[in-house]
């Protein structure tokens, strides 16, 4: 424990339990000071506790039901006012495993709302004022099915596409302004969010279930050695970086005055 650096305050959403707790942990034993969101005060409240006792940092917590337009915007203020703030970590979110056609549209609604929506929202209440005081980052917790959408619920899969899309967007934005986004993309990783997605972590391959720690402190090594996606189990960053290249070899060819010749009509 050291109490005497100070790296600022971290805002970490979905803060109560799994990723969102030791990201947590791990950010205030780096120095930050905290404030944690999530829906179940109860929770909040002893995690605040215990992370007190254990690193020495202040640490608030701020029970919200992110989806509910009002409490959102009171995540949102404290986001605008709280000039200590220099960390933004969007992890709350929910997931689905059922296929499409046997999924609530209702649920899937929630799903957009709360995947999609909120991590927008916060990053435009800080974003602005970490501009303005030249640094500050911005985590945004996507998923490998943002590459994989076959894999999961295809609402789910999109949402964190949008999560993917949306961070690229801001570090090009943002990045010579002193602004640092970073989107991680967790594989199957051990927490209750299966259980909530309605398939038990126990019931997937071991072999490709990370636990959240490994996951976290991957994610962490990733934002200090400059990524700006950061993908935990996989093996080689030279087949990401080959996947960047060819997406952006496509974007000559992408918007262009004529159709491709494979579109041509035949005439008589």
């Amino acid at each position: 424990m050291n109490t005497r650096i100070h790296q600022g305050t971290a805002l970490v959403t979905g803060a109560s339990s799994g990723i969102g707790a030791i990201y947590a942990e791990r950010l205030a034993r780096a120095g930050h000071d905290l404030i944690l969101v999530a829906r179940r005060a109860d929770k909040l409240r002893a995690l605040a506790q215990e992370l007190t006792t254990r690193t020495g940092r202040s640490v608030e917590t701020l029970a919200a039901d992110l989806t509910r337009p009002e409490d959102l915007a009171r995540v949102e203020e404290v986001l605008r006012r709280d000039a200590s703030i220099t960390v933004l970590v969007n992890n709350a979110g929910v997931g689905a495993t059922a296929p499409l056609l046997q999924s609530d549209v209702t649920e899937m609604d929630r799903m957009i709302a709360l995947n999609v929506n909120v991590p927008t929202r916060l990053a435009y209440a800080v974003a602005p004022a970490f501009v303005a005081r030249g640094k500050g980052t911005i985590i945004n917790i996507a998923s490998i099915v943002a590459l994989a959408p076959e894999r999961l619920n295809g609402v789910y899969g999109a949402s964190k596409a949008y999560v993917l899309a949306f961070s690229q967007s801001l570090q090009h934005e943002l990045s010579d302004k002193g602004v640092r986004v970073q989107a991680v993309l967790p594989g199957a990783t051990a927490t209750d969010f299966w259980d909530v997605a309605g398939l038990p972590v126990t019931h997937l391959p071991q072999e490709i279930v990370m636990s959240a720690q490994d996951m976290v402190d991957a994610a962490l090594a990733g934002l200090a050695q400059g990524e700006t996606v950061t993908i935990p189990a996989l093996p080689d960053i030279a087949d990401w970086d080959a996947f960047e290249r060819a997406r952006r070899a496509l974007e000559p060819g992408l918007s262009r005055s004529q159709p491709a010749a494979r579109y041509a009509t035949a005439t008589s």
